[in-house]
């Protein structure tokens, strides 16, 4: 019966921390894309400014 209850244990702990994971996951693919969102919005705001450097006119946002 000791046996028994030590595999209900563990199972139970196994499948806490496989949710624990997949919520892990979850938050980092999302944090993730937002950093990248970010980065191109910088990328994308230099460029903007070395056009504008290089034609001598405002860009068009």
């Amino acid at each position: 019966m000791d046996a028994l209850g030590f595999f209900t244990v563990f199972w139970q702990l196994f499948n806490l921390s496989f949710i624990v994971l997949i919520v892990f996951l979850i938050v980092s693919f999302f944090r993730s894309n937002r950093k990248r969102a970010e980065q191109l919005e910088r990328i994308e705001d230099k460029i903007d400014y070395l056009i504008t450097q290089l034609d001598g006119k405002t860009p068009l946002n």
